[in-house]
């Protein structure tokens, strides 16, 4: 059986005449409406809370040696199937607290294992990538865990993908270069492919933020319009 403690208070507030003997102490004084300087009387008000101590018991009816043999065995069946996986079997930090902190190491999933669980021969599992929960048989962890990683994989290129694609603006004149770029938008422009027009544009669009420059080429090339003496298309922005 363990014990959980718990602290609950009563919040009050008092206030109290400090009397001169303060003002003299500290030599606080004010000048009144006659002109001359007098000793506050000053006044405390501070909130005060009375506390008790509540008890709360809670009986242990599950096997702790049962959940952490299930830990370190869930563990080994997916190291032992080509993934990397660890338990935390720290018993001095609370799980939210271990839940945030692999959050912001990367790990990808979370399996939790509790005795409801183990009663139903099934793992509880979270992705970090978008707080999803599942669960999931233990016979079939291994299999769905491919398909999970996967799913993460290709959401987070996705996402990636579509944020940069919202960032690229197709400029056809220096009016719609200098507009993009003052929006810090990725530029896509057709381009000679000459060291000195480059030079040109860095000296014209040099400012506090950095002067502008090609990135990459694309390999998939929009078409030219006939007539242009650009010839292929060049990403350009600054680097921040």
């Amino acid at each position: 059986m363990s014990v959980e403690v718990r602290n609950d208070g009563y919040p009050r507030a008092t206030s109290d005449c400090l009397g001169q003997n303060f003002a003299e102490m500290f030599n606080i004084k004010f000048e009144d409406n006659k002109g001359q300087r007098c000793m506050v009387w000053p006044n405390r008000y501070a909130p005060m809370t009375y506390w008790g101590a509540c008890l709360f018991y809670r009986i242990c009816s599950y096997d702790m040696r049962g959940i952490l043999d299930a830990c370190i065995n869930t563990v080994k069946t997916l190291n032992e199937a080509g993934f990397r996986a660890a338990e935390d079997l720290r018993e001095n930090y609370p799980p939210r607290w271990k839940y945030s902190y692999l959050e912001m190491k990367g790990v990808p999933v979370r399996i939790e294992i509790v005795p409801k669980d183990m009663a139903k021969n099934q793992d509880h599992v979270v992705q970090h990538d978008n707080s999803s929960k599942m669960d999931i048989p233990t016979s079939d962890l291994v299999e769905r865990g491919n398909d999970i990683l996967d799913n993460i994989q290709q959401s987070m290129f996705d996402a990636a993908r579509q944020k940069r694609d919202a960032c690229i603006k197709v400029a056809y004149t220096w009016e719609e270069f200098i507009t993009a770029l003052n929006e810090k938008k990725l530029i896509l422009a057709p381009w000679c492919d000459e060291e000195e027009v480059e030079k040109k544009v860095k000296a014209h669009t040099k400012a506090e933020m950095g002067a502008c420059k090609t990135l990459c080429t694309p390999l998939d090339q929009p078409d030219l319009a006939e007539g242009m003496p650009a010839k292929k298309w060049t990403y350009w922005g600054r680097s921040y």
